[in-house]
């Protein structure tokens, strides 16, 4: 009767226990420094660029603590303390901007900005403010490296594949990791266009042509 009243606490306990069914879609990032690049690069960027970053998930399908997420997008725009993905440097504090797909729901939203945290650890924790906007975003799934991003009037990325022409030290690598975790996969691309327009981190940005992005698919 112990044995049996122990079990039923375990699966009682198991159910009640915050769940989160996997999710899959595509991620794009974009950041303010080269993120394939050589050392004699990097080093001539690190503590005075690359503060800045756009990250965006688009969720295919699955759900997120009990809640359908899919065909929605959230989009984190980070200004960071210091060069995003330095080995010897700290980031945080962060301030982060939230745009969230307008077809959200109240719950969606929320589901959404806590799927986007939980992949970043305390990168993203830092909310200044939520923007409610319609997202569009594509990868190309022939074209390898080729991916859009437009939320509302605040941000726009495009990218495309690393070529021949985008080696200039003939030692470049990728020097920092997506800021992301949970990527099964993940390249670096060339940003055409990486652009913010908000207000709420006391700074803009509008780029292009640096080896600054990432172009990848999750699943959790």
């Amino acid at each position: 009767m112990k044995k049996m009243g122990w079990l039923v606490f375990i699966a009682v306990a198991f159910l009640a226990m915050p769940t989160s069914a996997q999710v899959t879609g595509i991620y794009l990032e974009s950041r303010t420094a080269d993120v394939y690049t050589g050392p004699c690069f990097a080093n001539g960027e690190v503590n005075l660029t690359g503060y800045e970053a756009v990250l965006a998930w688009r969720i295919e399908k699955g759900s997120w603590n009990q809640v359908a997420l899919g065909g929605l997008s959230v989009v984190a725009v980070v200004r960071a303390s210091g060069t995003l993905g330095d080995p010897f440097g700290n980031p945080l504090p962060a301030k982060t901007v939230f745009i969230v797909d307008e077809n959200a729901g109240t719950a969606q939203r929320a589901a959404l900005i806590d799927f986007a945290q939980a992949q970043t650890g305390d990168l993203l924790k830092g909310v200044v403010a939520v923007e409610i906007a319609r997202i569009q975003f594509q990868v190309e799934k022939e074209r390898h490296g080729f991916a859009t991003l437009e939320a509302g009037t605040l941000a726009r990325i495009s990218t495309r594949a690393i070529g021949s022409d985008d080696h200039l030290c003939n030692n470049e690598e990728v020097f920092y990791p997506p800021l992301a975790g949970g990527l099964s996969h993940a390249v670096p691309a060339v940003a055409l266009e990486s652009r913010y327009r908000g207000n709420h981190l006391n700074v803009t940005w509008n780029e292009s042509g640096r080896r600054s992005a990432f172009v990848g698919t999750f699943s959790n």
